[in-house]
């Protein structure tokens, strides 16, 4: 058979979705209760990638594995590969099966988080958005183009999902490590996450790092009656609320010598500055005199660190007593780039409250919550120019380009683990619901993500991928 067309292929797409092909499959993936969350649903988690997926790709030339996790509480990876020719560039391919909590009971009019219910463009249901409809276009589109290349791709595939992202992908980085040569590829590709308009695609380029931590004052043992101690015994409450003003002033900037980038690359600046935004109902404004001061919206979201307060507490809020409290305590959550480590923010702010005058307060990690790592690709990487001209071409319009989401993946492991550079085309809209009841897909964005991933997995193929070099895969923030 002779090759195709590139239109022929974004056809074969959009006839996925127009038949019913698509929502078909994506009611299959959606009835599998993956939560992560629950250690019941364990055997969920495997039926996903035992079952699930190699029922998924069946009669596309896939051999399947999956990789038991190193952390036994935790599910297992599902890796499909399909090798070509081992001369040609290979796509290593990322999606997550598992799911936030269903929340059954509490989705509006009775909606199953577990069935899809199409009502006019909106299809709601548990994993329509994150992440199952999302990896599910990614498979389709290589699908199409693959029956319009008469059963070439004219690239290799490592098909990848995981079932921890939702718990912050336990044992993953540790699956990279030991099993590097027969996961390893020239780039990574995966859809994920809400964009920034329902109106032009997008691109992420990776992710901001986030780290939570305790604050912690206890001066004695015991709280003590306000009217004999009161104005005697120090107050935690106050010392603590003291020591918060000097970590972040009242408009919001950040007062910590080392928490912010002392350079962010051009390249990094210009995607920024590029971004359109589209006002969605519902979502609040930006508060124009909070945060770093002479930035943008967009910079202060996407180039810059942010801190704030989860959650701060003294004695007894739901029954207050009269009396001096013992303890205070806050916990605190840093967003930030990878232009800062990771590992510097706390001995950072250590040295800060003790040359303020607070060597009582404790800085407490967060145990329960481990750390995720700043990881991105420089916009000027040739994969990520391919992408983009790759994009344009099938939207019509250039994409947004995002450095590196505002929101947690994990970016930083395939960049330090495997070393290939990153692309994410996310598929959502912020009004999505993701992990709230009443998730939702919107169902043009999927249609037209079809034709976005079939036109990438087609320039691919067609020679437009970057001659094989150097080129460096991305920084992270995760080293000192």
């Amino acid at each position: 058979m002779a090759e195709g067309s590139r239109q022929g292929a974004l056809t074969r797409a959009e006839r996925c979705y127009d038949e019913g092909a698509f929502l078909d499959a994506l009611r299959r993936l959606v009835a599998i209760p993956t939560e992560s969350q629950i250690p019941e649903r364990m055997p969920d988690l495997r039926r996903y990638c035992t079952e699930a997926m190699p029922a998924l790709v069946e009669g596309m030339g896939f051999t399947h594995h999956v990789y038991e996790n190193p952390l036994a509480a935790h599910g297992p990876v599902y890796v499909g590969t399909r090798i070509e020719d081992p001369a040609l560039p290979t796509v290593l391919l990322y999606g997550h099966g598992d799911v936030v909590r269903g929340l059954a009971g509490r989705w509006t009019g009775g909606l199953d988080p577990w069935a899809v219910t199409v009502q006019g463009e909106k299809w709601y249901g548990r994993g329509t958005v994150d992440n199952k409809g999302q990896h599910l276009i990614a498979i389709e589109a290589l699908r199409a183009v693959m029956a319009e290349r008469g059963g070439k791709l004219g690239f290799n595939v490592k098909l990848l999902i995981e079932t921890g992202e939702e718990v912050g992908s336990p044992g993953l980085r540790d699956i990279l490590r030991a099993n590097r040569d027969a996961l390893g590829g020239d780039v990574f590709f995966a859809l994920d996450g809400p964009r920034q308009t329902t109106f032009m695609p997008e691109l992420k380029l990776g992710s901001r790092g986030g780290i939570s931590f305790d604050l912690v004052v206890k001066l004695r043992e015991g709280a003590h009656h306000s009217g004999h101690w009161g104005g005697v015994l120090a107050d935690p409450g106050f010392v603590l609320t003291h020591a918060l003003t000097t970590i972040v002033s009242r408009e919001g900037r950040i007062l910590v010598d080392g928490w912010t980038p002392r350079q962010v690359p051009p390249s990094v600046n210009a995607a920024i500055d590029a971004l359109i935004f589209e006002d969605i109902p519902g979502i609040p404004e930006a508060d124009p005199n909070w945060g770093e001061p002479g930035l943008s919206k967009a910079r202060r979201i996407f180039g810059w660190t942010s801190v704030i307060m989860l959650a701060q507490i003294t004695g007894h809020p739901d029954a207050p007593t009269n009396a001096v409290q013992e303890e205070a305590r806050a916990r605190l959550q840093i967003r930030h780039t990878a232009d800062v480590p990771g590992p510097s923010f706390l001995p950072a702010l250590r040295k800060h409250l003790d040359e303020k005058g607070f060597p009582m307060v404790e800085i407490r990690p967060v145990t329960e919550q481990a750390a995720f790592g700043a990881a991105r690709t420089d916009p000027e990487n040739p994969w990520v120019k391919m992408a983009i001209a790759s994009v344009s071409e099938t939207a019509g319009r250039a994409p947004n380009v995002i450095p590196n989401s505002s929101g947690s993946n994990p970016s930083d492991m395939f960049i330090e683990e495997l070393d290939m550079p990153v692309i994410w085309i996310p598929n959502s809209y912020a009004g999505c619901n993701q992990h709230g009841p009443d998730e939702h897909a919107m169902a043009p964005l999927l249609r037209e993500g079809l034709r976005l991933l079939s036109g990438i997995w087609w320039d691919i193929g067609a020679g437009a991928a970057p001659r094989r070099g150097r080129y460096p895969a991305g920084i992270t923030g995760n080293r000192m």
